[in-house]
């Protein structure tokens, strides 16, 4: 497999060319390389899926890579941290880092020499990488202000700013899905369990069940680290709002967070505590507030199932933008869109973006806020959420909305009029003029084809006279005939 050095001649030429000469001089070979070389690569430097599993000679790599900013290597065979420092301790200026799909394991120690003082957006999406990892990471980054950690399998989030309480046995623990066919207990399982520090050496672990480092250093102690902006964490099976106030304590600072694709249940976290028999004491208060600067969150197709959802995300103070689509309570819900999105503004005061649509404006939440006092007014007022006395407060009762039909009666009274005989009959209106014609031919004796009609208004009769019904297709509506009309039969000439 090529190094990063060996990947780069080969995207962007070598530095040196060597053209063997044949010894036949009737034969004359033209070497036309397909880029011309380059002593400096740009600064976006894109090398995924190319097979690097090392960095190459660092002296080489340096004078090639001094001006690098970005550099993605995703879909890697990078598997020691010792060569992804490597690479980066030669590329002072860089900034963004990609190294998804990369089966990082090993130490994360870097030499000291290596200084990461620029980096501010790191992908570890698909990574796998263990929490230990991921502090020792954010240690060494301290101008970081984005982090991806999405696709990475984790159930809980392992590090916190505050001792966690955790002291149960092994088997009540997260393990990996793939320890029951690890049976053999390897060395670096032992010397994991030499440094555990959430069981003794008195409990070993049971047949099968091998500890990981995530495992082992159950919610391990670290610093806040105030300067992380962005954070997503796309499809991670977290199930429990509970960890994600670990990650709001770890970056108090958060002004966007997505967790699409997370099988959160409810932002509730005291059903989390009665449910799992544990300790509250570093539970949050309330669902926002480790995340007080939050004004971007994405919880589209998670597995929430109740509107108290909804009245706790409006507490967030300074929310702004929000993404709730797909969620299972939105298929439980009779109303349309139309009359979720109002219901949705009303108990969402501070949020100004929904579901990536247009800005809600002053007129659209006034509208949904009295849709939604008229929602709940005649609901019983145990239903009624504490949204509903608010938005009382601010806009008073209303009065029921008026239900007015514009559609044209169905059938009318007409008086129809053929010579000195007159007669009053019910007509329907969604009839065109050529099948009242067919309808009249008994009444007057006149074929429909030889029969002319005549609308009367009954209101301007002396003003505008007759109105020939010349259009067969014509239904009878469009004439705004009322009952007490008239319709005058004639023959043609």
């Amino acid at each position: 497999m090529p190094s990063l050095l060996e990947a780069l001649e080969q995207k962007y030429g070598l530095a040196h060319l060597h053209i063997e000469t044949n010894s036949d001089e009737s034969l004359v070979s033209i070497y036309v390389p397909k880029l011309p070389p380059r002593m400096i690569v740009p600064e976006l430097l894109v090398l995924n899926d190319c097979n690097i599993d090392k960095a190459g000679e660092s002296e080489d790599l340096r004078k090639k890579c001094s001006s690098v900013k970005e550099l993605d290597l995703a879909q890697n065979k990078l598997e020691n941290w010792d060569e992804v420092f490597g690479i980066l301790s030669n590329m002072p200026r860089v900034e963004f880092v990609n190294l998804s799909l990369n089966r990082l394991g090993g130490p994360v120690a870097p030499p000291t020499e290596c200084t990461l003082s620029r980096l501010k957006s790191l992908v570890l999406n698909n990574t796998r990488l263990g929490w230990e990892s991921v502090d020792a990471l954010l240690n060494l980054l301290p101008m970081l202000e984005e982090l991806h950690l999405s696709l990475n399998d984790y159930k809980q989030v392992l590090i916190d700013t505050v001792e966690d309480d955790f002291s149960g046995p092994l088997d009540e623990m997260q393990l990996n899905d793939d320890d029951d066919e690890d049976l053999v207990v390897t060395e670096e399982d032992e010397m994991a369990n030499e440094v555990c520090t959430c069981g003794t050496k008195s409990d070993p672990p049971k047949a099968g069940a091998s500890r990981t480092d995530s495992v082992c250093s159950m919610y391990k102690k670290t610093n806040a680290h105030e300067g992380v902006r962005k954070l997503h964490f796309t499809g991670n099976p977290v199930t429990e709002w509970v960890e994600i106030c670990r990650l709001g304590r770890v970056f108090p600072n958060l002004e966007s967070l997505v967790l699409a694709d997370c099988p959160i249940k409810t932002l509730d976290t005291t059903a989390t505590t009665a449910t799992s028999g544990r300790s509250d004491d570093n539970n949050c208060d309330s669902p926002h507030t480790h995340f007080q600067s939050l004004t971007f969150l994405n919880l589209s197709n998670t597995d929430i199932q109740t509107w108290d959802d909804i009245d706790r995300l409006g507490r967030f103070p300074k929310l702004k933008n929000l993404r709730v689509q797909n969620w299972p309570l939105w298929d439980k819900c009779d109303s349309t869109e139309h009359e979720r999105r109002q219901l949705l503004i009303a108990r969402l005061p501070q949020v100004q973006t929904l579901n990536g649509g247009g800005m809600v404006g002053a007129e659209e939440r006034e509208d949904s806020e009295r849709a939604f006092i008229r929602y709940y007014m005649d609901k019983p007022e145990s239903d009624r959420p504490e949204r509903y006395s608010e938005l009382i407060s601010i806009h008073g009762k209303l009065d029921p909305l008026v239900n007015i039909d514009l559609r044209p009666e169905k059938r009318v009274k007409v008086t129809f009029t053929y010579g000195d005989t007159s007669e009053v009959r019910s007509v329907d209106v969604y009839r065109t003029v050529f099948d009242l014609k067919t309808r009249l031919e008994r009444l007057a004796g006149i074929p429909a084809p030889k029969m002319r009609l005549y609308y009367v208004d009954q209101d301007l009769r002396d003003l505008q006279g007759p109105e020939e019904m010349r259009y067969p297709h014509k239904r009878l509506y469009s004439y705004n005939i009322r009952s007490g009309d008239e319709i005058i039969i004639d023959r043609k000439q």
